[in-house]
This record gives structure tokens, C-alpha cells and sequence, in this order.
């Protein structure tokens, strides 16, 4: 088992966010995964600011896409993170966030098939290939290849896919080194974790990390660390298919009053609507013990990465530490 922790440096500034991956570090977390969002600080020099500062930490975007990123420029940036921290780059990507891509005026078309291009193409090129035409619908290069760069070598740099639906865990366990699944609860890997299996085995690949991007909220205090889990769990269950929903035993009408309450930015309802079977089937939230017991839950369910993502708990930096003393 390893483990990661996740940040957005849009709630906290970069400073904070290399401090926190710092600590991190220092309580034998392995990875550190950036969010990307047009709308906050850019994960790009967040990665590279982290990368000077730490020495075991690997990191990466979590995650990119082949909307606003093409393949050709995820290629250099990898590659160059490579070189300043000495090797601990990873790749996260996924087919893109269908509800922000239409504010850039962005067409998400065939988004699964433009994700196996990209990470096809973004291979070759860190491979130090010149990828010619070759009758790709999305990334047909002519002639590209990576001149400038300190390329990986055959260590290559890792490719994590962001995956939930049936196709894209597919895609994940095919062409993948592993997979970001947002997601808190066995339930929801017992769905997913079969589908990646068969992938790999129809390519005959035998190692591949299941990352369970958890949404985390821990502290000594069960009500303070439940109670900071309430909006996120909010978001995602206002954001989650009817099936879904059904898995978990959510009251579906109780889920649409709560998607009424954040279209209304109505926090307060929002809060009182918010139960623990919303917050047991989307986050991980408790006191240390309740917390531990949950990952190894994870553990149990074939989940080989546990990702502590946001809110993490009331107070990010106790949270860190609270994670490295009694989980880690």
C-alpha cells in the first residue's frame, strides 16, 4: 500500500500547498497529486515549486486533460518536471470535467477516444519516438518529437488514469500504470476494481496501482471532522448518477432538495440536509481510529493507492499529521 495526498491550490495559495506537501513527505506520504482547473493556480509551477522542495515525494497533476492540454505539451512539461526532481514525475489524465468544458467553450467530443490518443501519443514522445502520421482522429502528429527535453529513459514517466464510468476503466487497465478513481467507499471499487482486472489480463499486464482519490476529513473530534466532510459529500452526491445514488441507499429525493440548496448557495440547508449515509458513501470522515478502519476497508477491497484528498478536515495541517501518526 501506498499513499498519496491531494491539493488545490485554488482554497490554498502555492506557499501553503509546497509547505503542506513538506509535511507530507516527512509522515512517509508517497505521492502528491495537483489539481487542475482553469479557474485556480496553475498545477504546472505548483509541481515544480513542490518538486525543489521535497526529495522522495513523487507528484503529479491530478489531473490533466486532452481538452486543454494537448499530448505533445503534457509530453514537455512531464519530462521536465522529470528532470527537476530528479525523477519522481507522474502523469495524471482523464477524459476531462464534462460540466467545465462547455464554460471554455470547449465541444467534449468522444472524450474516451481523444483520452487513448493522448496517452498513446504522450508515450511515444516521452520515449524520445518521432511520432509520424498514423491515422489518429484527434492527435494525427507529423513529425513530432520531444529535442529539448531530458527524456525519462526506459524508467518512462508513470500514466495514472481518472477513471469511474465501465469505458474508462478500461481504457484505464489497457494502456494505463494505474488509475485515479474518485471514490470513498469499497462498495463503489467492488464495482470498478473487477473491470480494470479484465483489461489487464486481456493485455497480460501484471503490475497496476488502484488509487482510491478519497474525499478525507479527519480529526480528533467525530463531529468536527464530520462536519467538515458535509459540503464536499454535498457536491458529490448532487453531482452523482441516479445508479449511484441506488448503490448507497441514498434517498433520492432528499439528494434532489440537496442539489436545489447548493444551486441556491444555500449552505445552511445544505448542511441540515446532509446525513452520514451521504457522508459514509462519498468520504472518509472520522476520528483516527474510524478513519484507519475505513482505509484498511479500502485495503481489503484490492485498493493498492489510498489518496487523502479535500477537505482533508477542519485543520489541514493537524489533519497531515494526525494521517501520518495513526494511518500511514
Amino acid at each position: 500500500m501506498t499513499y498519496g495526498i491531494e491539493f488545490v491550490p485554488g482554497n490554498v495559495n502555492v506557499k501553503q500547498v509546497v509547505n503542506f506537501c513538506k509535511l507530507a513527505e516527512s509522515k512517509d506520504i508517497d505521492f502528491a497529486w495537483i489539481t487542475n482547473h482553469y479557474n485556480n493556480r496553475h498545477c504546472y509551477p505548483t509541481l515544480a515549486a513542490i518538486a525543489q522542495a521535497t526529495t522522495t515525494l513523487k507528484m503529479g497533476p491530478g489531473i490533466m486533460n486532452s481538452f486543454t492540454d494537448t499530448p505533445a505539451a503534457m509530453a514537455s512539461f512531464a519530462c521536465t518536471l522529470n528532470e527537476i526532481s530528479d525523477g519522481r514525475a507522474v502523469l495524471g489524465i482523464g477524459p476531462g470535467d464534462l460540466s467545465t468544458l462547455p464554460k471554455l467553450a470547449i465541444v467534449a467530443d468522444k472524450p474516451v477516444g481523444r483520452l487513448e490518443e493522448a496517452v498513446i501519443q504522450f508515450r511515444k514522445l516521452v520515449a524520445g519516438e518521432q511520432v509520424n502520421k498514423s491515422g489518429m482522429k484527434f492527435f494525427d502528429y507529423d513529425g513530432a518529437k520531444l529535442t529539448g527535453v531530458t527524456l525519462p529513459g526506459k524508467k518512462g514517466i508513470p500514466v495514472y488514469i481518472g477513471a469511474q464510468g465501465p469505458k474508462v476503466l478500461d481504457l484505464a487497465g489497457r494502456v494505463g500504470d494505474g488509475a485515479l478513481i474518485n471514490a470513498s467507499n469499497p462498495k463503489d471499487f467492488a464495482a470498478a476494481i473487477p473491470i480494470i482486472k479484465a483489461a489487464t489480463e486481456k493485455v497480460g499486464k501484471k503490475n497496476f496501482d488502484i488509487g482510491a482519490y478519497t474525499a478525507m476529513s479527519i480529526d480528533q473530534s467525530e463531529k468536527k471532522a464530520r462536519n467538515a466532510a458535509k459540503i464536499v459529500a454535498a457536491f458529490i452526491a448532487a453531482g452523482s448518477p441516479e445508479p449511484l445514488l441506488t448503490r448507497h441507499g441514498l434517498d433520492l429525493a432528499n439528494v434532489a432538495k440537496i442539489k436545489a440548496a447548493l444551486g441556491k448557495f444555500d449552505f445552511k440547508s445544505v448542511g441540515e440536509l446532509v446525513g452520514d449515509k451521504e457522508i459514509d458513501a462519498f468520504t472518509i470522515a472520522g476520528t483516527p481510529d474510524m478513519v484507519k478502519q475505513k482505509c484498511e476497508d479500502l485495503t481489503k477491497a484490492g485498493v493498492t493507492q489510498i489518496i487523502f484528498g479535500s477537505p482533508l478536515g477542519p485543520d489541514m495541517t493537524n489533519s497531515i499529521r494526525l494521517l501520518g501518526k495513526y494511518v500511514v
